[in-house]
């Protein structure tokens, strides 16, 4: 039986695979998906704690998921216009070379 645990544990794991990718990658695009990864965690976990809570008539899980998609969503399309700017620029979307940005 698939319970509460196996869920917190799966958005762990997602977490930590998005983490890792914000963390160690040069790539900007690579960056902007580790984030949308970790995102999608907190949203499993938006779900599945609303699943398994006591109040399921509420709606607030999925209420929040919405919220949350809808923000990433948002902020793909500013992050993508941000790299897209870069590129034209630096002709590469390394965040190394966005160092130079700096005041």
């Amino acid at each position: 039986m698939i319970g509460l645990e196996h869920f917190t544990i799966l958005a762990a794991l997602l977490f930590c695979i998005g983490l890792v990718g914000v963390l160690t990658r040069r790539n900007a695009i690579i960056v902007l998906i580790g984030i949308e990864i970790m995102l999608n965690a907190a949203n499993l976990n938006f779900i599945a704690f609303w699943r398994y809570g006591e109040n399921t008539e509420a709606l607030s899980g999925p209420l929040f998921a919405l919220f949350a998609i809808a923000v990433a969503a948002a902020e793909v399309a500013v992050g993508l216009a941000l790299v897209i700017a870069v590129y034209r620029h630096y002709r590469s979307v390394d965040v190394d070379k966005l160092k130079s940005l700096k005041g």
